[in-house]
């Protein structure tokens, strides 16, 4: 017997509706702005027809203040799985035309019940954040609604990969749940992410500040440091999602997706070319990774903030690995707080997902100045000790030129845990530069000296050759082997080869406490 037709006609108004929740009318007003639905927004990131909907139906269980005459179709979120570039990945959309996209129980439970699953299958969590925030009909019922979500995300950092996409406001403790993922990916523009907006500013600091100072992505990107990518549009949004996964596990217990085509062994003579004659001339560290990995596809993270730490995904010889660089052009590549904080981040999160690290070395110390003392350099730095010393995945390091001091150290030397280390014949491994250290050294011969710069020169090139050569520490065992530039690509690839079934067993322990 066949099925009532009245039943399949029911459930086909249902999807209809849910379909064009919003309204036409709110849909064509976000196309205009350039804008796509939350509906939109999963279509493009998923591969076609594999979305599976997790809750289309839901509905919000609130009986005051009038919401029990109001419907709100899946209560403005809608969730699923589906494929991307064949793994499957569970998503969430926030929809900004359902009741502004605001947060209540059944939306909170929603989201929970789809982290639950990404949890139990093993899959990374995408959620794109576009809400007024809490729904203020639900009082007290909202509020715990969030704190589940970020109890959620707790759960899951470092078990699966969690990204966060800000495609509208963000706001207050909404902030907060993307703040807890691994990485965030902001609209350039229609998005704003901040704890208090302007007029509790002005009113708290008496500071006169327009939105876009403090809340926008660019503001994020290059000042608070608080997202790790820019998008043009939502669709570039998700598409730097798809790719930023394309480097992940799917959870921590998988590997990186790797390749392994026939190793290509050969020197790249252009290498050399890029080490500049004097010392004392910036190197180009783009230029170096860009002919170190695979056809120079770097994915680089945070590129605005912190700009003389480099950090970024790429493979070489198609090994995923997580790049780490000073970058010379920047503050002569210093270590201060900012990109302390955003390279033991970064080392972090690669030691989570089995990602190899490759770093690169040009840095003449930690920053000095008084801002950077009070601001607790110290505790910063730290960070980037903690978080080389603490990872157990393959750790590659090249040193190029200057490694200086402390900062020599934070940059994953041997005795950081640096499963190989290479220099090249430019490397200087000292306590400090030739110059600080000869005057403090030999200030007596330089005070008694008929030309003192000269004698500087002189005892500068003594130190160097002496003290700061890559040969001294390979004399003593602190490198693994001084090489050409121009076999940097071949040996890196090697050596990530030899390390890739790496085991390091480490004291039981809840965890480590790392200065925060």
């Amino acid at each position: 017997m066949a099925i009532d037709p009245r039943l399949l006609e029911e459930l086909k108004k249902r999807r209809a509706t849910a379909q064009n929740a919003g309204g036409a009318e709110k849909l064509a007003a976000r196309k205009k702005k350039g804008q796509l639905g939350a509906r939109e927004r999963l279509e493009t990131f998923f591969e076609s027809g594999t979305f599976q909907e997790f809750g289309m139906h839901a509905e919000h269980s609130c009986h005051r203040f009038g919401m029990e005459k109001k419907s709100l179709p899946y209560d403005g979120v809608v969730c699923g799985t589906g494929l991307v570039d064949g793994r499957a990945v569970a998503a969430y959309a926030q929809d900004f035309t359902v009741s502004g996209g605001s947060l209540g129980r059944i939306h909170a439970k929603k989201i929970c019940d789809l982290m639950d699953f990404a949890h139990e299958a093993g899959m990374p969590v995408v959620g794109v954040n576009d809400s007024g925030g809490a729904r203020i009909q639900e009082g007290v019922d909202s509020l715990s609604g969030y704190g589940q979500v970020f109890f959620k995300n707790v759960l899951l950092s470092g078990v699966v990969p969690q990204i966060a996409v800000i495609a509208g406001p963000c706001a207050g403790g909404a902030a907060y749940s993307p703040a807890l993922t691994d990485f965030l990916i902001m609209t350039k523009e229609h998005s704003n992410m901040f704890i208090c907006g302007p007029d509790v500013i002005k009113s708290a600091t008496g500071e006169t500040a327009q939105l876009e100072q403090f809340a926008s992505a660019a503001a994020h990107a290059s000042i608070s440091g608080n997202i790790h990518l820019v998008a043009d549009d939502d669709a570039h949004a998700m598409e730097l999602t798809t790719k930023l996964l394309a480097f992940l596990p799917s959870n921590n217990i998988s590997d990186p997706p790797h390749e392994f085509p026939d190793l290509d062994l050969r020197d790249d003579p252009q290498m050399n070319e890029l080490v500049p004659a004097s010392g004392k001339e910036a190197l180009d560290v783009m230029a170096v990774i860009d002919r170190l990995v695979d056809d120079g596809d770097f994915f680089e993270i945070m590129p605005d903030f912190a700009r003389n730490i480099v950090v970024g995904f790429a493979r070489i010889e198609g090994i995923v690995v997580g790049i780490v660089a000073n970058n010379p052009m920047v503050r002569a590549g210093t270590l201060d707080i900012d990109s302390s904080d955003k390279g033991a981040r970064f080392i972090r999160t690669c030691n989570i997902y089995n990602i190899p690290i490759v770093t690169l070395v040009d840095v003449p110390g930690f920053m000095p100045g008084l801002a950077q003392e009070q601001g607790g350099i110290i505790r910063h730095g730290a960070k980037m000790l903690f978080a080389y010393a603490a990872s157990t995945v393959p750790k590659i390091t090249l040193i190029m030129r200057k490694a200086y001091g402390g900062a020599y150290l934070a940059m994953c030397s041997a005795d950081l845990g640096a499963d190989m280390v290479f220099a090249w014949p430019t490397a200087e491994i000292a306590v400090m530069g030739a110059e600080g250290a000869v005057k403090i050294l030999f200030r007596k011969e330089i005070k008694e000296a008929a030309d003192p710069r000269a004698k500087i020169a002189e005892l500068c090139e003594n130190y160097r050759n002496e003290f700061s050569s890559p040969y001294q520490a390979a004399a003593n065992s602190m490198i693994t082997d001084v090489i050409e530039p121009a076999q940097t690509r071949s040996s890196i690839a090697l050596a990530l080869r030899n390390t890739l079934n790496k085991r390091d067993s480490r004291p039981p322990k809840k965890h480590g406490n790392i200065p925060l």
